[in-house]
């Protein structure tokens, strides 16, 4: 007896200790900001490995620039540097930490290049330190084009042709050796950057050398085309001792050229053949062992000739990557974890699947349902900018889908997608395109190819011709007619919808909004139907097995079975008082990752409260969707009916206490209404005071009560009276739709002729839309304000942040400080003022963002969102006090605590700043000049005691290139003149060159400043694009304002995007950044992890 006891403490302790003894701390690299190859995806697959290193004992160090992730919180690592990632910033913390070891395969790209950079200095031949998951070796061989084909050669597998060209290369010469189409593959670069397809030798040298110049190492592999072949991946998980199993195998819907990130993609495989695929699999599990990957996730991409069954290597990502986030959410197999335990010793059949409890990770997932991702884009804000797809990356989030057919699923992926179209409708675009003209668009391959797929079905092409002109295989075109066939058999029983009809139709997938749509009924009124017919959705589970063993893990998916029973159902509802979140869907420019991080904390704080936790969301790249962050999780489309089968079902057993809607964005927001029609409680603030802030007469009916002011606007319903209302007001002046995501369509106008020219590029997203007019308030600063109320009108003022930039650029692409670092004491306190009477007068609960314009100590409101905001998770991170958690306690009916009162989150030690990234790269012809229109899709932090350092590291983090800065051309408008003049004398004098326009040049001149005269292109050679390409100049600032300057600068700005040259086309942010590096010279950066700044952290519990 005694001696089972202790054995039994014994093997206890022995699960306690870490698997490998001889390291102790370990260093985390991140992925930083999002970026377009390179999303939240990484902010899951590091929260994960923090998670389970820590449970495991180790000691975490964690480095990340982006302040927006869940694993930046001080709870995921011991020690947290909100840093620039880069090789000299690592180099930095090693000596502050010692670490015994460096994970870097949860950092994406990244992560491998600070590795690779080091490797390349021989920094860890004399460095005890180990490198976990991947060794420095393997990530060569991987992402090394050349050395990846030889060692595929030396397996016998097979490797497309391929040429190595560099910057010696002779381009010319290639250009009319090879054979065309061919495909670049810049090395070392992130989702595809600087990719593409060369169809001839006219376009040969320019692409080839821009792929050259984009590529770290300077170089790009030129192959010949695959398109048109089947592309398929396989996601491989390795042990030490050398067992490995595959999570999952995932076909492309689009055929090769496209870049997988941007496909639609399907899992399993479905496709293949029973031999195809077991040689797949083979050959999968020889590349990891031949690249060397010792432990861990990796991900292989193998193109395969439908006309012959060839089959070729393309490449292998030697750490968890975008397809692994989906292969996870597909399977329910946490892959980042077990790669994070994998890395530190244990072996497969050492660990357990926490899904099932009773099976070891060693069991390869089975699954019993279809898996479809469906890429979100935003090409409608990159205007220049072909609507076409290639191998280079743009797609800027994802959604996935699961239904027990292919069918269900592609249908739930369309109703996840939240685009202008709904299921397989005809968009707009398409009433007027004849028939050659839709054969030419169906070649080509475009983000809305699969609506060109329906509209050619519906006009009668056959299978075989679109087959012909998309490469997309017949099985999947059956599949989509069959589809497009029910379609319009709904719309020929004109709204007669019989029993066995509905039931069909339901169980191929179709939504009541859809059938609604097609049989001109009202959604009710299909409602009614169904419960007339007791026509029910079910639900059931991701259990990794395929139902062999039962799970404990409530992650769900609904579906439809005609023959219900007691066991059809696996939802399994509890008797506890539930709270249901709805999360924030696809990422997309203005509304990403902070939103998750919103929902995340929410959930934890829900948990703290005694509520059991319903999460609903549809993005597989997010933490809010892992297995266990909620207590269950509905992997559904946020679309009402979706949601309200969930509060059905639910309901069935306990009772939902309510629908938390403000931490999901706008995509909660947009069916809020329909939740109050039906009587669903929202919890927090109301619907009204949500649609007061959102409906112009509202809301400016409010602030005049209350005494703040606005801007002078207006309201044009439709296009009809915009040119009328627009001339009464004075220019300049901003346009903008209602309801709207990311200041999309917003824009400012500089007289009638601009207005002319919005209505006529925005027409069919205008004619039945409410539209915003206001004049714009020039050369003011814009603040941000976030605040959390209680039930009681208690009010905190969590944050005001001042932008850097003046009003006018949207405030999610603007830099912006705390604590704000010009406006006056009187001013902030106004400020406080008004925002806590407008919370008051809302009666809002939780939290809301109020954005301001203050102009010659006035102080103007721009708008108010009664809901969480982007910049929550920046204030969270810069000051360490948990403002979701607080905000998730309030709306369950607590009251702030009052030391929070107590806190002016406006008095720091520290400046904090967050900048954002933007994806102009990836968008050729695109101006990168910004505006009231959201364009960025990332954000990073800069922190440290003084605020110049603190904006040089925000600009560092954002990967501008500013560390060896000597030569600065300067252009700027007239009215800038004035006001660059104290700087640029300052550069001079700390031996700074400065060049010059003719213009900038004599007025520089006159004010006893000397410049180098540097040609504008239209003047002809030696010109500013000519020294921009032979990296004479280091640095580019760059204001302009009429449209011919604007079309007249457009090649400096393009030019030096194009050729990662740090460039400005603000005048605020251009002389923080000169006075930034002048400090540079004279003080060397420092680090420190963010529980060492934060001054609040040690404080009893905020929170309840």
């Amino acid at each position: 007896m005694i001696v089972g006891i202790y054995l039994m403490i014994l093997l206890i302790l022995w699960k306690n200790m870490p698997a490998r003894k001889d390291i102790s701390k370990i260093l985390v690299i991140g992925s930083g900001p999002i970026v377009i190859g390179q999303a939240c995806e990484f902010d899951y697959s590091g929260s994960q490995a923090c998670k389970a290193l820590k449970q495991e004992g180790y000691e975490v160090i964690l480095i990340n620039s982006n302040p927006a992730t869940i694993m930046t919180d001080p709870e995921f690592a011991d020690k947290t540097f909100i840093e620039p990632i880069n090789s000299e910033i690592v180099k930095k913390i090693i000596i502050e930490e010692k670490p015994d070891a460096i994970l870097p395969t949860m950092g994406g790209q990244t992560a491998l290049n600070v590795i690779r950079e080091l490797n390349n200095e021989k920094y860890f031949d004399t460095s005890p330190i180990k490198i976990l998951g991947a060794s420095p070796r393997s990530i060569d061989v991987a992402e090394d084009r050349e050395l990846f084909a030889k060692a595929m050669e030396e397996i016998n597998l097979e490797t497309p042709f391929s040429i190595i060209v560099d910057g010696k290369s002779d381009l010319e010469k290639i250009s009319h050796e090879v054979q065309y189409p061919i495909i670049m593959r810049p090395f070392y670069t992130l989702g595809g950057t600087g990719g593409g397809i060369v169809n001839n030798q006219i376009e040969f040298c320019a692409k080839v050398q821009n792929a050259i110049d984009l590529s770290p190492v300077k170089k790009t592999l030129v192959e010949e085309s695959l398109i048109g072949w089947k592309e398929f991946e396989f996601e491989v998980v390795r042990d030490h001792k050398d067992n490995s199993i595959i999570i999952c195998s995932i076909e492309n819907l689009d055929p090769m050229g496209v870049h997988t990130g941007d496909s639609i993609t399907i899992a399993p495989a479905l496709t293949l053949t029973d031999k195809e695929y077991q040689d797949l699999r083979n050959q999968s599990i020889a590349i990891l062992k031949k690249i060397g990957v010792e432990t861990g996730g990796s991900n292989v991409q193998f193109a395969l000739n439908p006309s012959n069954g060839r089959i070729l290597v393309i490449e292998m990502n030697p750490r968890v990557s975008r397809s692994s986030a989906l292969a996870s959410k597909a399977t329910g197999f946490p892959i980042a974890k077990i790669a994070a335990l994998l890395a530190v010793g244990y072996s497969l059949d050492e660990l357990d699947n926490d899904i099932t409890k009773v099976t070891p990770a060693s069991f390869e997932p089975v699954i019993d349902y279809i898996v479809t991702k469906i890429p979100k884009f935003n090409f409608e804000k990159f205007n220049g900018t072909p609507l076409e797809l290639n191998t280079a990356m743009k797609s800027v989030g994802e959604i996935m889908s699961i239904g027990r057919t292919f069918k269900e699923s592609i249908l739930k992926a369309l109703y996840s997608i939240e685009s202008e179209t709904y299921g397989f409708e005809k968009n707009h675009s398409l009433l007027n395109i004849k028939n050659e003209e839709l054969k030419e668009e169906l070649a080509k391959q475009r983000p809305d190819r699969l609506l060109l797929v329906a509209e050619s079905i519906r006009r009668d092409f056959t299978l075989s011709q679109i087959n012909t002109l998309t490469f997309i295989d017949m099985f999947f075109l059956r599949e989509i007619k069959q589809i497009i066939d029910i379609e319009k058999d709904i719309v020929k029983k004109d709204g007669d919808l019989d029993e066995e009809f509905l039931t069909y139709i339901k169980s191929m997938g179709f939504s009541s909004q859809h059938i609604a749509n097609l049989s001109k009924l009202s959604l009710r009124d299909i409602f009614q139907k169904l419960e007339h017919f007791n026509i029910k959705n079910i639900f059931k589970r991701v259990d990794t097995c395929g139902n062999e063993f039962d799970s404990s893990t409530a992650y769900l998916y609904s579906t439809f079975e005609k023959e219900i029973n007691a066991f059809s159902c696996e939802a399994r509802p509890e008797n506890k008082k539930k709270i249901i979140i709805l999360g924030s869907g696809p990422n997309r420019i203005g509304q990403g990752i902070e939103f998750d991080y919103c929902c995340v904390q929410a959930v934890k704080a829900f948990k703290k409260l005694g509520f059991q936790t319903i999460m609903i969301n549809c993005n597989p790249e997010t933490v809010s969707t892992d297995y266990d962050t909620s207590d269950k999780l509905y992997f559904e489309p946020l679309d009402f009916e979706f949601v309200k089968n969930i509060i059905d079902k639910e309901n069935e057993i306990g009772e939902v206490s309510g629908i938390v809607v403000q931490f999901g964005g706008q995509t909660p927001l947009r069916i809020a209404n329909k939740l109050k029609e039906y009587d669903y409680k929202i919890l927090g603030t109301s619907f009204d005071a949500i649609d007061i802030s959102e409906d112009r007469e509202k809301f400016q009916k409010l602030i005049f009560e209350i005494g703040l002011k606005q801007p002078k606007s207006d309201i044009s319903i439709g296009t009809k009276e915009l040119l009328n209302k627009s001339e009464k007001l004075n220019f300049p002046i901003l346009l903008r739709p209602s309801y709207v995501i990311g200041g999309r369509m917003m824009e400012k106008m500089n007289n009638l002729s601009d207005v002319k020219d919005y209505i006529d590029q925005n027409y069919w997203a205008l004619e039945n839309n409410v539209i915003l007019i206001d004049e714009f308030l020039k050369d003011a600063t814009e603040v941000d304000v976030d605040i959390l109320r209680d039930n009681q009108g208690s009010v905190m003022i969590a944050g005001i942040m001042e932008h850097i930039e003046e009003a006018g650029i949207h405030s999610g692409d603007s830099a912006c400080s705390i604590p704000t670092f010009s406006l006056n004491k009187n001013t902030i306190n106004e400020i406080k003022k008004f925002t806590i009477n407008l919370a008051n007068s809302l009666k809002t609960i939780g939290l809301m963002n109020v954005q301001y314009a203050v102009k010659d100590d006035e102080i103007y409101i721009l708008e108010a969102n009664p809901r969480a905001s982007r910049t929550i998770p920046f204030l969270a991170k810069a000051i360490g006090i948990p403002f979701i958690r607080i905000a998730a306690s309030l709306i369950a009916g607590n009251t702030i605590n009052k030391e929070l009162l107590k806190i002016d989150t406006n008095v720091l030690p520290y400046y904090a700043i967050k900048e954002a990234v933007f994806p102009f790269n990836k968008f050729p012809n695109t101006d990168v000049i910004l505006g009231p229109e959201m364009k960025s899709t990332g954000e990073v932090m800069g922190i440290d005691k003084d605020f110049d350092m603190a904006f040089l590291k925000s600009q560092l983090a954002a990967g501008q290139r500013i560390n060896n800065i000597k030569n600065i051309f300067i252009s700027v408008k007239d009215d800038d003149k004035n006001a660059i003049l104290a700087i640029v004398k300052e550069l001079s004098e700390y031996e700074f060159n400065i060049y010059t326009t003719k213009g900038t040049n004599l007025f520089l001149k006159k004010n006893n400043i000397n410049s180098i005269v540097i040609n504008k292109v239209v003047e002809g050679s030696p010109h500013i694009v000519e020294y921009l390409s032979q990296s004479k100049i280091d640095l580019v600032i760059n204001t302009t304002e009429n449209k011919q300057a604007i079309r007249d600068s457009f090649t400096i700005r393009r030019t030096a995007v194009d050729l990662n040259v740090p460039y400005y086309t603000n005048l605020r942010s251009a002389k923080i950044l000169c006075k930034s590096i002048i400090k540079l010279k004279n003080t060397d950066l420092e680090v420190k992890p963010i529980q060492k700044h934060h001054i609040y952290s040690n404080k009893n519990s905020f929170e309840f």
